[in-house]
């Protein structure tokens, strides 16, 4: 069975949790933002009924699911040219060296942002990430040299769930989409808007209930 070593940042980086992974599959995606942001937020608790759907039931719920993330009524389902306009600013960290320096450094806030590493192996921090405390829709993944590598672009609703999450690479690829029901379940659909499992806290199901990843941290 297939273990996912970095899961969202979107779930972990502001939850409190501390990152150290010693791997990072960086040409998936090292994922990235959330339980306690700069913002209050509140849970309500969300029942994990997967196992009692029927499969319709179950392919309702996705396509659900999947028509608000990527549906017309999508405010960051966005084309090429609409990521280059809205991201344009954020391709390239100017203070790279102090953010790098904050972030192997294990700050994980200041006046400014918050901050998240990812590890290599030996502790090598490949990617930081950061989420200015002015803009929380968006969390921003940088190499060591300040140069953009992917972006999570985060609904109106965050902080409060539910929400939806989209990850772009930095010309504006899809690489991944998430729906968030609550802080322990989310929806999984990859680049070609396909369902791939439901997380339920560290463990991923398919659609026929079959556990079929599993992500450490949680």
């Amino acid at each position: 069975m297939k273990k996912i070593f970095a899961s969202l940042f979107l779930i972990f980086a502001f939850c409190g949790c501390s990152f150290g992974f010693e791997e990072i599959f960086v040409e998936e995606k090292p994922p990235v933002v959330s339980q306690e942001t700069p913002q209050t937020q509140t849970y309500t608790e969300v029942p994990f009924d997967w196992f009692e759907l029927e499969l319709d039931n179950k392919s309702k719920r996705i396509n659900e699911f999947r028509e608000i993330i990527f549906g017309e009524s999508s405010k960051i389902n966005l084309t090429k040219a609409e990521f280059n306009k809205a991201l344009s600013k954020y391709k390239k960290d100017k203070q790279f060296k102090h953010h790098y320096m904050l972030a192997n450094n294990g700050v994980t806030q200041d006046e400014d942002a918050r901050y998240n590493p990812f590890y290599y192996k030996n502790n090598v921090l490949v990617i930081y990430a950061i989420m200015y405390n002015n803009d929380i829709h968006h969390a921003l993944y940088y190499n060591p040299y300040g140069r953009l590598f992917y972006v999570d672009i985060t609904s109106d609703a965050y902080p409060s769930f539910p929400y939806y999450s989209i990850q772009y690479d930095r010309k504006g690829n899809l690489k991944s989409a998430i729906y968030f029901a609550s802080h322990d379940i989310q929806y999984m659909f990859n680049p070609k808007r396909e369902f791939i499992g439901i997380w339920y806290k560290d463990k991923m199901y398919d659609a026929h209930g079959k556990q079929i990843s599993t992500r450490e941290g949680w």
